[in-house]
């Protein structure tokens, strides 16, 4: 119910911008999430913004360089990602949830299927 988009191959420093569209989920009243996966590891949390864009919450490892955003009009979400790195590889999940943005990923009710970010040297 939610699709991820935008993925690809970067190089250092490079930007990319991911979207996040729901297909039959008014995302307005949801808590939108971006997580990102490496092989063999559990998910992570990379930013998360409550329904109406007033908590915004980033994982350490991108403040300052990712930049998330939704517009509600649109169902969308977005994650402007700038000057990546090579641990910014990863499969890239958009999530919603009704909670807030701390709830363990686990508990999160929509994930989309993920979309692979590469981020070459």
């Amino acid at each position: 119910q939610v699709v991820e988009s935008g993925g690809g191959l970067a190089h250092a420093g490079g930007s990319l911008r991911l979207s996040c569209v729901a297909s039959d989920l008014n995302l307005n009243y949801w808590v939108l999430g971006w997580f990102r996966q490496y092989p063999g590891k559990e998910k992570e949390t990379v930013s998360c913004i409550s329904a109406n864009g007033d908590v915004i919450k980033y994982a350490d490892a991108v403040q300052g360089r990712f930049t998330v955003t939704r517009d509600n009009a649109k169902n969308t979400m977005y994650l402007q990602m700038d000057n990546l790195n090579s641990e910014d590889t990863a499969v890239y999940y958009c999530a919603a949830n009704f909670r807030g943005c701390d709830v363990h990923p686990r508990l999160w009710d929509y994930w989309g299927l993920g979309t692979q970010v590469t981020v070459s040297a």
